[in-house]
């Protein structure tokens, strides 16, 4: 009894000092076995949650997928659609086009064919019309009349021969006196003065020109008819024996002693007289008929250049501007002489009011009256006869409203009818030109 008591007991202290010193690491390392449990029990609850959420996210997405699969298929349809449409379109756009193209090509072919036949035609008409024309003028009655149409023609271009009213440049009976004694006064002169004291003296004379201009009531008071002329000369003494030549002077006192129609005449004839000095200079160089047909030629082109002619009669420009302008248009063209320059640009300097054309015409009819007519060389086919020659002779006298001696060559290639060349202009009426002139006309 006493055994099982101490066995007991013993085995109480076992139980008593396992408890005590067993029993906390055992329960602590349950505790801590059951906390390992429960979170690997949490943590495959979390991990089996978000494969749940993963499938169902997966689904979804499939889901999605499979829809934006049929929107893509539905979209490639209507593409499709669309693309084979606009290809549709496009095809006959370009067939369209095609087609254009071919009917242009056609018409392209056709027109040119048509041009070729023209040309053809035509090529063979103008043979056959030159065939008809040399067998015609191979008459002489034919070709006369050739020349008579030429002249027909050249009649209707002419002015009217009837006498003009008086223009404001020719003169009244008494200032055409006066200046026939002051012209006198000049060829008096003039004989004992070189070409250099002739140029001096028509400049000078255009300055005395320009003053008077300048200064219209002196101008009045010398060209006034009175008694009183040694005053006047007295006064030119006074204003200008310092500036000019002796010469000069003399000239322009000879002008205050004569009787005049208007003072417009009477600055006008120094004007007139500084221009016979430069001609009188171009003869002594021999240069008379070169400075004649430059002038001519010059006033053509202010007939054929309206508004050139406007800008040089513009008086309320500067002289020097208007003459800068006269420069460079004859600078433009072939060399003139220092003799045309110089009249010309006198004649521009000194206008007053009055058109610029009328007053190269003028200086024009000046320069040919004292070299004689104007030549025109004149080509037929065959001689003319008196009354053609005279007819002719008329018509361009008037047509130029100056002389003209008439130079005829014959030549048969014209054929018929009359080429007339003065200067550098030409009149070509003959066949051969016209024959010419339908053949550049044919299609090319």
């Amino acid at each position: 009894m006493s055994t099982f008591i101490g066995q007991l007991i013993g085995f109480g202290v076992i139980v008593l000092i396992l408890m005590k010193y067993a029993a906390p690491p055992v329960r602590k390392l349950m505790s801590a076995q059951q906390e390992s449990v429960r979170t690997q029990i949490l943590e495959s609850a979390k991990a089996a949650q978000r494969l749940a959420d993963a499938d169902s996210f997966h689904a979804e997405r499939l889901e999605l997928g499979r829809v934006e699969a049929r929107q893509i298929v539905d979209e490639a349809s209507v593409d499709s659609v669309r693309v084979a449409e606009l290809l549709r379109l496009q095809a006959e756009v370009e067939s369209e086009r095609l087609k254009g193209y071919g009917d242009q090509q056609v018409i392209q072919l056709r027109a040119q064919r048509i041009r070729e036949l023209r040309s053809q035609l035509g090529s063979d008409a103008l043979r056959r019309a030159s065939e008809i024309v040399r067998e015609r003028v191979a008459d002489p009655q034919e070709r006369s009349a050739t020349v008579d149409r030429f002249l027909d023609e050249l009649e209707a271009m002419a002015p009217v021969a009837v006498a003009p009213e008086l223009s404001p440049s020719e003169l009244r009976p008494a200032s055409r006196d006066a200046q026939a004694a002051v012209e006198a006064r000049f060829d008096v002169l003039a004989t004992a003065l070189s070409v250099e004291g002739l140029t001096q003296l028509a400049d000078e004379l255009a300055a005395v020109d320009t003053v008077l201009l300048r200064e219209p009531i002196l101008a009045r008071h010398l060209a006034e008819t009175s008694g009183a002329t040694d005053s006047k000369q007295a006064m030119l003494v006074r204003l200008f024996a310092e500036k000019i030549d002796p010469g000069t002077l003399d000239i322009v006192v000879t002008a205050t002693h004569q009787r005049w129609s208007s003072t417009a005449d009477f600055v006008r004839s120094l004007e007139h007289v500084a221009r016979l000095s430069l001609l009188e200079r171009a003869k002594r160089e021999g240069h008379a008929d070169e400075v004649a047909e430059q002038i001519f030629r010059f006033g053509r082109l202010l007939q054929r250049e309206p508004q050139l002619t406007s800008l040089l009669s513009d008086d309320q420009e500067p002289s020097a501007a208007r003459v800068s302008l006269l420069r460079a248009v004859i600078d433009g063209g072939s060399g003139a002489n220092s003799t045309t320059i110089a009249l010309l640009t006198q004649t521009v300097e000194l206008l007053r009011g009055e058109r610029a054309d009328h007053a190269v015409q003028e200086l024009t009819s000046l320069a040919v009256s004292r070299q004689g007519e104007i030549l025109a060389q004149v080509s037929a086919a065959a001689e003319l006869s008196n009354a053609q020659r005279e007819r002719l002779t008329d018509v361009l006298s008037r047509i130029y409203r100056h002389p003209v001696s008439v130079h005829l060559n014959i030549d048969p290639s014209p054929l018929g009818g009359l080429s007339v060349a003065i200067g550098d202009e030409v009149i070509d009426g003959t066949l051969s030109s016209r024959l010419a002139a339908a053949t550049t006309k044919l299609p090319d």
